[in-house]
């Protein structure tokens, strides 16, 4: 194995066919950490050569991902597509040395020459028919280009992650490096890239590794310095299958938008998916770039469990700046909240975000602080306010109407010596207090919801629950 060089280039190489993948966004989060940890260079290459399947959309949702969750990129951005030409002149010296042939077999001759092998159980693959024969003899039929793999002795790759691979030579076959419209295929075209680019250390998921060893034959045959590889384990869903839609969102872009999660969550939870620095859980950008290292990395699948992302997301919800937080919210809501309404959004953050787990939870939760009068009551909150529960809540609020100071203190204060009068307990004067003032049973602190209410509107929801039994006599008299 080589030693580490020390301008260390990594990349990052997404098809852009679809949404930035979970599994590729922890790529890029490690290759992007790797080189920020030795002051290298991270590299983004879209490798955007199947032009039927590949779009802008996917293109601008990819840099759109690896942005929010900070991973910035070096220089602009590489198109795999654009480079078809550069591609083809490397394939034209491999000709020209002798590394590679042209191979005229008609398509109806591959496909029978498949058909045969699996007939007889063999591998399926190329039987190498004109490898060493004149290329004279194809004439101007069609032909592609393909590689002259070795064919004695065996490879090894040092795997930083996998560790010593050896794959025998027999079992990789003359593949296609240009097709017959020449056009450069996906193996050639990652090598010629990854060296044009500089790429020292290739880290990517442990589905590329048998390309590893198509790849080598095509790097020594240039001359050209072998990268340090590193294949990492694939994610799997909590029931240990491969990541897929059943496990719930795939793509970077619905933890963020549809399930409401931070980015330094998905970061923090991203980078101890399969790698470990002692026992941490929490770690912030800086010590993840401080301790990143490949030998932390396991070799066994990673499990993604959305609890697990959840629990870390609410530490970061603790943790978040207020005013960026009701920020958030704001498109979150069913309206557009004006200047007074992002503040009281804002001042309602400490009491809200201890009892979420995300943006959806808290934007649930602010709904009390916006709901119109009278208050409509969940099931639950209209049985809070049956029996003798609706005269402590008269009580509450005569108590509450005569707060001089209108702050936590003094309303716990009043609140408190409405249950002392009445011989009860506490939670039995402010369980009526929340169905009135939230209409739910659930909600932050009661005395924060009547701060945050303020005077008016808090005292006008008791007053139209109190009011409300009244009403409903007067409809059952005129029916």
């Amino acid at each position: 194995m080589a030693a580490d060089p020390q301008n260390v280039v990594t990349r990052f190489a997404p098809s852009p066919t679809g949404f930035l993948h979970i599994g590729g966004a922890r790529t890029a989060l490690f290759n992007w950490l790797f080189a920020r940890a030795r002051g290298g260079k991270f590299l983004l290459r879209i490798e955007d050569t199947d032009r039927v399947r590949s779009t802008d959309a996917a293109i601008a949702a990819i840099l759109d991902g690896m942005q929010w969750l900070g991973l910035d990129w070096d220089g602009p951005e590489t198109y795999q597509f654009a480079r078809a030409g550069r591609h083809a002149e490397v394939a034209h010296q491999l000709l020209a040395s002798g590394h590679a042939y042209k191979c005229f077999a008609a398509p109806e001759e591959l496909t029978a020459l498949r058909a045969a092998q699996a007939a007889a159980k063999q591998p399926i693959r190329y039987d190498g028919r004109w490898r060493d024969r004149d290329p004279a003899e194809g004439g101007d039929k069609p032909f592609v280009v393909r590689l002259k793999a070795p064919r004695e002795g065996a490879t090894t790759i040092v795997d930083r992650v996998q560790g010593d691979v050896t794959v025998q030579n027999s079992e990789i076959d003359d593949f296609v490096l240009l097709r017959s419209d020449g056009t450069p295929t996906y193996m050639l075209a990652v090598v010629v890239d990854d060296h044009d680019m500089g790429v020292t250390h290739v880290i990517r998921g442990d589905d590329h590794l048998n390309n590893a060893f198509r790849q080598l034959p095509i790097i020594k045959a240039m001359g050209w310095p072998e990268p340090v590889y590193a294949h990492v384990p694939m994610i799997h869903g909590a029931d240990g299958g491969k990541m897929s839609k059943r496990h719930g969102a795939v793509g970077v872009d619905s933890y963020r938008d549809e399930l409401g999660i931070l980015p330094e969550a998905l970061f923090n939870y991203l980078l101890r998916l399969g790698w470990g620095h002692g026992d941490a859980e929490i770690i912030s950008r800086e010590q993840a770039i401080e301790w990143f290292a490949l030998d932390g990395v396991g070799r066994s699948p990673a499990r993604f469990d959305l609890k697990k992302l959840e629990n870390l997301n609410g530490h970061y919800l603790r943790e978040a700046d207020d005013a960026r937080l009701a920020a958030l919210l704001a498109d979150r809501l069913p309206f557009k909240p004006d200047a007074a309404q992002q503040g009281l959004l804002q001042r309602a953050m400490p009491a809200l975000k201890p009892r979420a787990a995300n943006l959806n939870d808290l934007a649930t939760g602010t709904a009390f602080l916006f709901a119109q009068r009278p208050l409509m009551l969940d099931e639950d909150a209209t049985k809070l306010l049956g029996g003798p529960a609706r005269g402590l809540l008269a009580q509450a609020h005569a108590a509450l109407d005569a707060v001089a100071a209108w702050d936590t203190s003094n309303l716990e204060d009043a609140v408190r010596n409405v249950a002392e009068t009445a011989g009860v307990t506490l939670g039995q004067v402010a369980q009526p207090l929340r169905a009135a003032l939230t209409g739910r049973k659930t909600s932050p602190g009661i005395f924060e919801v009547l701060e945050l209410l303020g005077r008016g509107e808090s005292l006008g929801r008791i007053a139209d629950q109190l009011a409300e039994p009244a009403a409903e006599t007067k409809k059952e008299q005129d029916a």
